[in-house]
């Protein structure tokens, strides 16, 4: 007994290690989630099942308390109680799909697996491993992640050491080889440290140090600048007006997030301004659940929440191309990504407004992650945040 005991708690103990080293915000370091579904296939008991699956999803998701209680400027116990309720679907999907029958094993993990890709569960599917998949099988599209989700079945087979071998070795070759996404041609990304401040001071005077911001970013071939979520604040047609007017006698486009406000709430957008004027280009298909999206103020016949569009605009058209955009939390779950890639973009398209992680790894993650699916489908990646 004592035994079994000291066996569980390494593997409870082991779990933790792994979540917290795979999601510490390097890209290189993802495949280390692949070591979960062994733990997961290895637990005797459902409860500890639950266990191994609560210290691997705790420690992936460590910044978030911390990350609350700055977004809302209040102690950690909103962020903690948060943290705990994203981590029941996890923990629960995990636990029910369970079973001590080896042979079913692999079925259940691939159906967990594409649970908690897809909504309702997959709104918060953070730390999925297999967004490892692009740092595996770099440029090999929707073949490497076929690859990538046969390889999490076989991990929780009696085979699992010779799967783990060869997707190790896989892991040190692509190490060796591994660059960056590169930028899709005559752009540039725009990363802003103006903290809590951005979005919120919505004053001239900030309006015109970003077009200065901006004018100085274009030019050496540059047509296409992205500047953060929120940077705008709210779009009116006073903002469109002042933006277009700025870049009236030039050829460039500027990309950058704003809200636009009604009766019923806000949709967290991505607008396009050039000479010819500006409109929104992206409504976000999914905001932050809890700081933003809040659907249960439907059910209490309040408003004020972010819209979800879920499906919608997986891809945008920006000049001759084709854009995946990714807003923000976007960057942590896999659905939104894996649609997109069903339209075959030219390129990706990511920002984000992180201020409120300072201390934490949460944008390293979110860059992490972006840049793993990036490199899967061997799409070029621009990136703004503002920190």
């Amino acid at each position: 007994m004592r035994v079994r005991r000291l066996q569980s708690m390494l593997m409870i103990v082991a779990s933790t290690i792994v979540g917290a080293v795979a999601w510490s915000g390097h890209v290189l370091l993802l495949p280390i989630a692949l070591a979960f579904p062994i733990l997961w296939s290895k637990a005797r008991s459902r409860p500890e099942v639950m266990l191994v699956s609560s210290g691997y999803f705790l420690a992936a998701s460590r910044g978030l308390p911390q990350g609350v209680a700055a977004f809302y400027s209040s102690d950690l116990w909103p962020g903690l109680l948060l943290w705990l309720c994203a981590s029941l679907s996890f923990v629960t999907v995990h636990r029910v799909l369970w079973t001590k029958a080896a042979g079913f094993l692999p079925f259940r993990y691939f159906l967990a697996a594409v649970i908690m890709a897809i909504p309702p569960f997959g709104i918060t599917g953070w730390a999925h491993p297999v967004t490892a998949a692009g740092v595996l099988f770099p440029g090999w599209g929707w073949w490497g992640l076929g690859a990538m989700t046969a390889g999490l079945a076989g991990l929780v087979t009696r085979f699992w050491p010779a799967v783990a071998i060869a997707l190790t070795g896989l892991w040190l070759w692509s190490a060796t080889t591994w660059t960056d996404p590169k930028l899709p041609e005559g752009w540039r990304g725009v990363d802003l440290e103006l903290g809590a401040s951005l979005g919120r001071e919505v004053g001239l005077q900030r309006q015109r140090d970003l077009i200065a911001t901006v004018r100085k970013a274009a030019g050496d071939g540059v047509r296409f600048v992205v500047l953060p979520e929120s940077a705008l604040g709210f779009w009116t047609p006073t903002i469109g007006r002042l933006w277009t007017s700025a870049f009236s006698g030039g050829n460039s486009t500027v990309i950058a997030g704003a809200a636009v406000v009604d009766a019923d709430g806000y949709d967290n957008v991505l607008v396009a301004i050039d000479r010819k004027g500006g409109g929104i280009l992206y409504h976000e298909r999914m905001p932050v659940p809890g700081s933003m999206w809040q659907p249960w103020g439907l059910w209490l016949g309040q408003s004020g929440g972010a819209r979800a569009d879920f499906f919608a605009n997986p891809v945008v058209s920006i000049g001759a191309g084709r854009a995946a955009p990714l807003i923000c939390y976007e960057q942590l779950i896999v659905w939104p990504i894996l649609q997109s890639m069903l339209h075959d973009p030219d390129f990706v398209v990511a920002v984000g407004n992180g201020w409120w992680t300072e201390g934490t790894s949460i944008v390293s993650i979110q860059r992490a992650a972006t840049s793993g699916w990036a490199k899967l489908f061997d799409k070029p990646l621009v990136t703004a945040v503002n920190t």
